[in-house]
């Protein structure tokens, strides 16, 4: 093994050893000055960590499946403001820690749009879980006759951005609905809060209400 990649694998560079051969020889035909090669050979392990982190991240959402927003059919639902979506896709809303509730009958977008969004955001580096409400008050459940839902609540509020999906569709008992609370409760303990306020962004045929704790 040469100098230059035991070099590169103590500094835990994979990326950049795997492909260094290759960026020599392209440096060597473009010319490329000193600056101009380290930069092409850290961006190399840059993209490389950033994929990989990315594809760890994914897998951890747990995301139905994997949707852009390029990929979203606007001409199937003309009603929905596309500034509003796109306003939502810079995640403003995440760093701002605001909730955004889709609204809308079924078959209008809710879920494509909120998984656009969690793609969005696991792409810029944020922790992403994607849940069916069913699902998550089940784990809860189970959580609690297991003896271990303080880990569990821990667990569900480690993530970043938690997108929760088909709420409204089951009803939920008292319990279950306690289990809910406590889950949000935990979620914002980290967040400064004196205030909430609501307000309506209509985006017919699917609203977004903005609930903000601020």
């Amino acid at each position: 093994m040469h100098e230059l990649e035991v070099l590169l694998s103590r500094l835990k560079m994979e990326h950049l050893s795997y492909h260094v051969e290759s960026l020599l020889e392209q440096a060597a035909k473009k010319e490329l000055n000193y600056r101009e090669f380290l930069c092409m050979a850290l961006q190399q392990e840059w993209n490389g960590r950033h994929q990989r982190g990315m594809e760890s991240r994914l897998k951890q959402a747990r995301l139905p499946w994997v949707k852009t927003l390029e990929q979203f059919d606007f001409t199937f639902q003309p009603g929905i403001d596309r500034k509003v979506v796109r306003e939502l896709a810079g995640l403003a809303f995440v760093e701002r820690s605001e909730n955004e509730i889709l609204l809308g009958p079924p078959g209008v977008g809710k879920t494509h749009l909120a998984i656009t969004l969690g793609v969005k955001a696991v792409d810029a580096g944020h922790r992403v879980l994607f849940m069916p409400l069913d699902r998550l008050i089940a784990t809860l459940m189970k959580a609690k006759q297991e003896n271990r839902l303080e880990r569990q609540l821990q667990q569900l509020s480690y993530a970043r951005v938690l997108i929760l999906d088909e709420i409204g569709y089951l009803p939920m008992n008292r319990e279950e609905v306690s289990l809910f609370f406590r889950l949000l409760n935990r979620r914002y303990e980290k967040v400064k809060w004196s205030t909430k306020t609501g307000h309506r962004v209509r985006v017919f045929p699917v609203s977004i209400f903005r609930f903000v704790w601020g």
